[in-house]
């Protein structure tokens, strides 16, 4: 197994979150050396003028990041995105935030099922969102709140202001009594 080809997966996938020494070794299952001699290979590799990310050591965590040579191009998709309109994916990121707030970004990923780093980007950018302190749980991640804007861009007075959601409580046991008809073990 290419064991430098899972740490950039690893990195990818975490995003902005990052991942400590001591996390990689365990996941990886390697020593502090190895893990060092994998970083420092896949780091060579993102050193090459046709790559336009890199790895970097932040906050105790390898993350990777864009490279600062490139920024200009990035502030324009910024200015774009910052006028574009909201797709379906950041309204059900920030539903997910308005119904749930306080929330982190992990936590909105296991409700939506995929990674949200770049709609809850989108959204602070937008300042629909905010940070509205740091979490408890190990790490401190951030937890996300929504701003006066928001409200005013959905025409509400408060956050209590937001429709109830309900769920069919009958429906949902049906719903269980369907799955449990058709995956029961013999």
């Amino acid at each position: 197994m290419n064991k430098k080809a899972i740490l950039e997966g690893l990195l990818f996938v975490v995003g902005e979150e990052g991942l400590a020494a001591k996390e990689l070794q365990s996941i990886l299952e390697v020593s502090e050396y190895e893990l060092q001699k994998l970083i420092s290979f896949l780091d060579e590799d993102y050193k090459k003028e046709d790559r336009g990310i890199q790895i970097a050591f932040l906050g105790n965590c390898y993350k990777l990041v864009t490279k600062q040579e490139h920024k200009e191009y990035y502030k324009k998709l910024i200015t774009i995105e910052e006028n574009s309109k909201l797709s379906d994916a950041a309204l059900e990121t920030l539903a997910i935030i308005a119904y749930n707030e306080p929330i982190t970004r992990v936590q909105i990923d296991e409700i939506r099922g995929v990674s949200s780093v770049h709609h809850v980007r989108k959204l602070l950018l937008k300042n629909l969102i905010r940070e509205v302190g740091k979490s408890d749980l190990p790490g401190r991640p951030i937890l996300y709140g929504v701003t006066k804007e928001f409200l005013d861009y959905f025409g509400l007075s408060t956050i209590e202001d937001l429709p109830k959601i309900t769920i069919d409580t009958e429906d949902l046991k049906e719903q269980i009594d369907l799955f449990e008809s058709k995956y029961k073990e013999n």
